[in-house]
């Protein structure tokens, strides 16, 4: 099982860059989502966590902490540039430590898919000094995903189709350094998901206080209504999944750090 730990640049008071009406700090965060979304529901044997689900502050050192003490095999820092130009361009730690040669090799491979998916111009794979980069125990990589000040690229970023095909080319990246697979479940009904419920409450209140617990944890969630009779229960949903062996990998990740679970199928 690969541990993929993903953290969306910025976030709450921390906007990052601006431009063209658009704030870094929210296309960081829907990339990260949808990368999250891809990895767990099209790929076998990976699981992930974020470093912010929703639009809050957290600070370089929380992120860096939550990775390593999570054992994260592999760090992604998702941001987008501003200053002039454009194109894609990705970095490592520039110091000296032990798996830099191996850190290298997949930040080649995952810097060399998106730039082919997307046909983005190549501005080359850096090294900086970013805290993100050096205070992480494992393989870590930032990538600067276009140009916020850009007119012509800020335009193509207000596109969902844009935030989809930058999170996959991510996830198509990320699987090949890995070895992981895409999901081979042999199910017969192609359009049945498993949902992993962290939590059934009586009032909406509560639901929302599970999912903001949750999200402090690194794992996006939403609620969905259940109707019992003439009962309602908001049900927190920690995943939605494919492959039933992931709904269960999330399932026991959650019940390890003290979160019971059920899986449930829904088909759409």
């Amino acid at each position: 099982m690969v541990r993929i730990f993903i953290d969306p640049g910025h976030g709450g008071s921390d906007a990052g860059a601006s431009g063209n009406g658009l704030t870094e700090k929210d296309l960081t965060l829907n990339i990260a989502l949808t990368l999250d979304d891809v990895l767990n529901e099209q790929y076998d044997d990976v699981t992930t966590r974020l470093s912010r689900s929703t639009d809050t502050t957290v600070s370089l050192e929380e992120r860096t902490n939550r990775a390593n003490e999570w054992n994260a095999d592999f760090f992604l820092s998702i941001h987008v540039n501003a200053g002039g130009g454009e194109g894609f361009e990705s970095y490592i730690w520039n110091g000296n430590f032990t798996n830099k040669e191996e850190t290298r090799r997949i930040r080649r491979t995952i810097h060399d898919t998106i730039v082919e998916q997307i046909n983005w111009r190549d501005r080359g794979k850096k090294e900086a000094n970013f805290h993100v980069l050096r205070q992480t125990s494992m393989p870590a990589v930032l990538t600067e995903n276009g140009f916020i000040d850009n007119p012509e690229e800020a335009e193509q970023m207000r596109s969902e189709e844009w935030i989809s095909s930058v999170a996959r080319a991510h996830a198509e990246g990320i699987a090949e350094a890995f070895g992981i697979e895409e999901s081979t479940e042999s199910d017969p009904t192609p359009n049945t998901f498993y949902r992993v419920i962290t939590g059934s409450f009586q009032t909406e209140a509560n639901a929302k206080q599970r999912r903001y617990v949750l999200s402090k944890h690194g794992y996006d969630s939403f609620i969905t209504e259940f109707h019992d009779g003439d009962s309602v229960y908001y049900r927190v949903v920690t995943g939605s999944f494919r492959n039933r062996d992931n709904a269960e990998n999330r399932q026991n990740e959650l019940r390890n750090i003290g979160f019971e679970s059920f899986i449930v199928s829904f088909e759409t």
